[in-house]
């Protein structure tokens, strides 16, 4: 079998997947999506104290202003989830997680740890193709006048979510000469270009999510150690980020690359 008929035969399997998902990838996609807020704000309830007394040993602020930084991150990662699920007022659902996730970045040091802030950002571009999706077409300002496509912002925040979504990747690459390690580098790398740029994307993006899941089930089994452990805490932290991060592909998967890509180009051509 050639080049080309594997990978048409690649296609025609994502375009069957599509076809037989079509009706619930975007709410499984919603789902993954909002998960790390969830796990997290219920993290919060029941580990008031603990990130009480952790803002405060660490910024020196005092229980009142720790209390409020736990309160804010559990009703607003809650309340963020209950309305993208219920697809309500879902655009200020977003900027209120966006707002979480710049809140964290500063609190908990992040911004100083490249692997983690690069992990934000890929969460945050998951929310860009959040919010793209519940905007409908850029709309005209006169009845019956279409407007230009390009200046669609959805299509940029689509491209900025393809984007963001790669640095993910990036803190999965391992400079090691091991063979293993070898080929997953170049075919992640690969991947993770196309989903980028825009090219065989919904094939791209259902691949890297069979492989992130695989390596998310594989490396981050959380329940495999005991709760009281530290490491229980850092790998579901680990687990929950990579189902976002699954879901912003789903959501590629489901919707499509968007107009700013080669895809799009290609019907141009």
């Amino acid at each position: 079998m050639g080049h080309n008929d594997l990978m048409s035969a690649a296609e025609d399997f994502a375009d069957q997947f599509l076809r037989v998902t079509k009706q619930y990838l975007p709410h499984v996609a919603r789902l993954c999506l909002i998960s790390t807020f969830l796990e997290d704000g219920i993290r919060m309830w029941f580990q008031w104290s603990e990130q009480r007394d952790y803002i405060d040993g660490t910024w020196n602020c005092g229980y009142f202003l720790a209390s409020i930084f736990v309160i804010i991150n559990l009703f607003g990662q809650l309340s963020g989830c209950i309305l993208v699920l219920s697809r309500n007022f879902v655009q200020y659902a977003c900027f209120g997680l966006f707002g979480i996730i710049a809140l964290q970045t500063i609190a908990y040091s992040i911004l100083w740890d490249l692997k983690f802030l690069m992990r934000n950002l890929a969460l945050g571009g998951g929310l860009l193709l959040l919010l793209a999706e519940s905007r409908s077409e850029g709309k005209s300002m006169f009845a019956g006048v279409p407007t230009m496509r390009e200046s669609s912002p959805k299509q940029y925040m689509q491209l900025g979510g393809r984007v963001l979504l790669v640095l993910m990747f990036m803190t999965l690459l391992h400079f090691d000469m091991n063979f293993f390690y070898i080929l997953q580098n170049i075919v992640g790398t690969a991947l993770i270009i196309l989903v980028a740029i825009g090219f065989k994307t919904k094939l791209a993006a259902l691949t890297l999510v069979i492989w992130l899941f695989g390596i998310n089930i594989y490396f981050n089994a959380f329940w495999t150690i005991p709760a009281y452990k530290p490491m229980h805490d850092f790998l579901k932290y680990d687990f929950f980020q990579t189902m976002s991060v699954i879901g912003g592909l789903l959501l590629v998967v489901a919707l499509g690359p968007g107009g700013v890509s080669m895809d799009e180009k290609k019907k141009e051509w």
